[in-house]
């Protein structure tokens, strides 16, 4: 099987803890984009990496909150699922360390941590967002990442 040219192979931990091997196109993730060409180091991408995955696991991306199951109508009022799945230990120690790290990092580099590494925006609308300067974010999220792979203990 050939490698598509946007492409890289990457070993990740799925939500059991099973390494999966899994191929990621690199104009999805900003961060992994400034790794690949040698903006970020290794230790500033993983490090953002377990920023996200925090994110994720503490369920803070946007939910799909329909339910499909026809037996029983949409009830009036109500916004949380009446039978939905109870917050686990995981999930609250996840968006424990989250805001851990991004209290690490400091109020003026939260914001660029959470847009570019969470919200997977790119940096340029980050720092339209943020009315930065142009190219000012690149340099503003390294200094955060230094301080979240500091949290993270990321060597």
């Amino acid at each position: 099987m050939t490698r598509a040219v946007n492409t890289i192979e990457r070993s990740i931990e799925d939500p059991s803890g099973t390494m999966q091997q899994v191929r990621i196109h690199i104009g999805e993730s900003p961060l992994l984009w400034l790794h690949a060409r040698g903006h970020l180091s290794e230790r500033l991408y993983l490090a953002g990496e377990r920023l996200r995955q925090d994110w994720e696991r503490a369920g803070m991306g946007a939910r799909v909150t329909m339910s499909w199951d026809n037996s029983a109508p949409p009830s009036r009022g109500c916004r949380a699922a009446p039978h939905g799945p109870a917050r686990g230990d995981g999930q609250i120690a996840a968006k424990e360390r989250l805001h851990e790290a991004l209290d690490h990092a400091g109020p003026g580099l939260k914001d660029i941590l959470w847009r570019v590494a969470c919200a997977g925006e790119g940096l340029g609308a980050a720092e339209q967002a943020l009315g930065w300067p142009t190219r000012a974010a690149k340099l503003v999220l390294t200094f955060a990442l230094e301080r979240v792979a500091d949290y993270y203990r990321v060597s």
